[in-house]
Order: C-alpha cells, then structure tokens, then sequence
C-alpha cells in the first residue's frame, strides 16, 4: 500500500513539474492545432513532431544518410592521418640515423668534394 502512495506521489509531483515548465500547455497547443485540421495529416506523429521543433522522417532519414557519410570520411581521414604519422616518423629516424652517420664521435664527418671543387 505504501509503495503505490509513493508511485503515486511521484506521478503528482512529475505532473506539476510538466505543469510549471509549460510542457504541459505546449503538447496541449499542438494536439489543439492537430484537432483543428481541417485536412487530417496522414502521418500525426510526423505532424506533432513538426510542430515541436523536429525533423521530418525524410529529413531524418537524409541527416542519418549524412551523418553515415561523415563518419565513413572521418574514418578514412583518420586513418590518412595516421599513415601520415608513421611516414613522417620513419624519415624522422632515418633523418637521424643519416646525421648520426655524417658524424663521429660529435664531430662532422668530411663531406666528400663534388667534380667542381665544392662541398
């Protein structure tokens, strides 16, 4: 007995709470304005959520489409992104192995004299 009071009581102050943030006049307003369709929607759910605000089904449809497309880029430049990384890191190494070998022991190494006399 006691557990329905306190279902019920949570029901009552979860009604005021719709009641005094305007929820409940707003849903009132467009099931009003639904009723007074002279030409019933085919679709009254599509027609409510139009009225607060949503997408249609079609554009629903189209924005998941968008979205899937996104994603799929986003993937793919992901993934470049990282391939780029790791070439980027190998000429890092090699760049440094390649100082490493112009040197000894911290001294630079004689670089070898080209055909016309220059370094």
């Amino acid at each position: 007995m006691q557990f329905k009071q306190e279902k019920e009581a949570k029901k009552e102050a979860f009604r005021k709470y719709l009641e005094s943030s305007g929820v409940v006049d707003f849903l009132t307003k467009v099931l009003v304005s639904l009723y007074e369709q002279d030409n019933k929607p085919a679709f009254a759910l599509e027609f409510v959520q139009q009225k607060l605000g949503g997408p249609t089904i079609v554009e629903y449809e189209k924005l998941e489409a968008e979205m899937s497309e996104l994603q799929t880029k986003y993937n793919e430049l992901v993934a470049t992104h990282q391939e780029t990384c790791k070439q980027l890191e190998h000429y890092k190494v090699s760049s440094t192995m390649t100082t490493s070998e112009d040197t000894i022991e911290g001294v630079p190494a004689p670089h070898k004299v080209n055909r016309e006399g220059h370094n």
